[in-house]
């Protein structure tokens, strides 16, 4: 338990940011999964596109707000590409 009252303050300001933080990361989560989802299947190859799109605004909004790292988001919308491009 916080000692004084800065600690106190702090605690409430990581228990906010941690809860913002997972709000974006799941979002992200689920347009790579929707992306992935889109390659896979039978859906035309704009539909997958816009899915990957999508996928990568969100990656590179995460990264910008510092949720994820730059690198992080870099990998993973090189992965995605990578398999779009291979379909």
């Amino acid at each position: 338990m916080p000692n004084n009252a800065a600690a106190e303050k702090r605690m409430r300001q990581e228990q906010k940011r941690r809860l913002h933080n997972r709000s974006i990361k799941s979002l992200v989560k689920t347009q790579i999964t929707k992306a992935r989802q889109a390659i896979t299947s039978n859906a035309s190859a704009e539909a997958a596109e816009e899915a990957v799109r999508a996928a990568v605004s969100e990656l590179d909004r995460a990264a910008k707000k510092g949720v994820i790292h730059r690198n992080n988001a870099a990998r993973r919308k090189s992965r995605l590409m990578k398999q779009l491009n291979a379909k």
